[in-house]
């Protein structure tokens, strides 16, 4: 196998936290397994003397190493395997955010386990599915305010709110001013 670069500190400790912003931009080879890994593969993390660092997969695979079935760096869109759980998650949320919504629902939708769906979110865009699914919420429902055309009861239900109070009460705290005042502000 041949010699990749050195392991940096700041690489060491992103591989140690399974920090994923080195993904896609430099890969480890794992001299004592013969694999290549993302920084932040959740498989064990092996002694800093056994790493080879690659700026490419390419340069990894023709140094002798071969993919993680686990982390997958080769897969054609070149993101962890988290981050496409992550973009199916957030059309999910798009697509049917008007609909009553648990985190259970959502994970049984994506056929993984509400654990596995909070913990990856949040780590990807740094909100649980619940923040995310009530700010595009609050999007929608600015929209149709600014229309101007439904009551404010009606926008909240439009929107995916339970209850006009709940939602006056969550547009409140995140525009600064109840749905009225907004409305009124746009016309």
């Amino acid at each position: 196998m041949k010699p990749g670069l050195p392991v940096s500190d700041t690489l060491y400790g992103a591989m140690m936290e399974r920090n994923p912003r080195f993904d896609g931009i430099l890969y480890v080879g794992i001299v004592s397994t013969g694999i290549v890994c993302y920084p932040s593969c959740r498989s064990r993390l092996p002694r800093r003397h056994n790493i080879r660092v690659f700026t490419s997969m390419r340069a990894a695979l023709e140094a002798g190493f071969r993919p993680c079935k686990r982390c997958r760096p080769d897969s054609p869109a070149g993101q962890p395997p988290d981050a496409e759980l992550v973009r199916k998650a957030e059309t999910f949320i798009r697509d049917n955010f008007s609909a009553p919504m648990t985190l259970d629902s959502m994970a049984r939708a994506l056929n993984v386990s509400p654990y596995h769906l909070q913990r990856v979110f949040k780590r990807a865009t740094l909100q649980s599915p619940a923040q995310r699914l009530r700010e595009i919420r609050l999007m929608k429902a600015r929209e149709l305010l600014a229309e101007g055309r439904a009551t404010v009861g009606e926008v909240a239900a439009r929107a995916g709110f339970h209850s006009p109070s709940y939602f006056a009460a969550r547009f409140q705290e995140a525009f600064g001013m109840t749905p009225s005042a907004f409305r009124e502000k746009e016309d």
